[in-house]
């Protein structure tokens, strides 16, 4: 038997990258899935995202292990999308006990510069938000949500020696932050009705978002065009471990054990996958 054997995953952002990751994982562990994307650009975010055939590459991976998958094209920002989508492979797979809440996007192309910042809080937080809270009918006793944030939303950012140059930067800090406290409190709520909640945050994780030219210029702003070799020089700086950055099956691992039965009394956890990084951060506190 798997570690979720007979469960439906319903996973944000699975055509590829950290979603890919959970979806194949959770297959292999005995779960169906229902996995959504929006395979297609968004006009403030510098890198390409995924394509259609990357959805569907997903499924194929997921009926490789031998389980269901259940695809459709949405927009976390669409609450009605998203809704339409998880109801059908409700209605297919007939029940709904994992939610990962997976999607989003680093908005750093920077022109114009506060859509960048409107699109990482919508997509980010806003989508998070809207993939928890369609799912929330059809979760009963038992069922877990996890929500992918970011080591980011732990750092400092107190000091702001460039006010305004960032938006879309900034935007990815304060939408990480918010959906700590959006699913802390959530997990208040759905404590005595035996459903979980937690966030898991990522250090820099091997993915098309961390190796893309906006990232690579924000890593490493003294060059005028850094390539990924500049750029890895400088990933380190985020971690205590001497590692430039994690690989989304480190997230994965993560998952898994929170979408099993292992951490049934887990909950309102904020679970670092971050490789030391908050240890640079913080001085020790319960």
């Amino acid at each position: 038997m798997g570690r979720v054997e007979g469960k439906v995953a319903f996973i944000t952002g699975a055509a590829r990258g950290q979603g890919r990751s959970h979806a194949i994982r959770l297959a292999e562990e005995g779960a169906d899935i229902i996995a959504v994307d929006i395979c297609a650009d968004i006009d403030t975010v510098g890198y390409p995202l995924a394509r259609p055939e990357d959805l569907e590459e997903t499924a194929q991976y997921v009926e490789k292990a031998g389980r269901k998958a259940i695809i459709a094209q949405a927009d976390v920002r669409d609450a009605a999308a998203l809704k339409a989508a998880l109801d059908n492979g409700v209605a297919e797979l007939g029940h709904l006990d994992i939610v990962v809440a997976q999607a989003g996007i680093a908005a750093m192309k920077g022109a114009p510069a506060m859509q960048a910042w409107t699109d990482g809080i919508n997509t980010n937080f806003v989508g998070t938000i809207n993939a928890i809270q369609v799912a929330l009918p059809h979760l009963k006793e038992g069922a877990s949500i996890i929500a992918t944030a970011s080591a980011a939303a732990l750092m400092d950012a107190s000091k702001k020696d460039r006010p305004g140059a960032d938006p879309g930067g900034m935007g990815y800090m304060t939408s990480k932050r918010l959906i700590s406290q959006y699913v802390h409190d959530l997990a208040t709520e759905l404590a005595v009705r035996s459903i979980r909640a937690n966030v898991i945050h990522p250090t820099n994780c091997n993915t098309d978002m961390l190796q893309s030219e906006p990232m690579y210029r924000s890593f490493r702003p003294d060059l005028e065009k850094p390539t990924r070799a500049d750029a890895e020089l400088a990933f380190g700086v985020q971690q205590a471990m001497p590692v430039p950055y994690i690989e989304p099956e480190d997230i994965t691992n993560a998952v898994l054990w929170l979408a099993s039965d292992e951490s049934r009394f887990v909950t309102g956890m904020q679970l670092r996958v971050d490789a030391g990084g908050y240890l640079k951060w913080y001085d020790y506190h319960v």
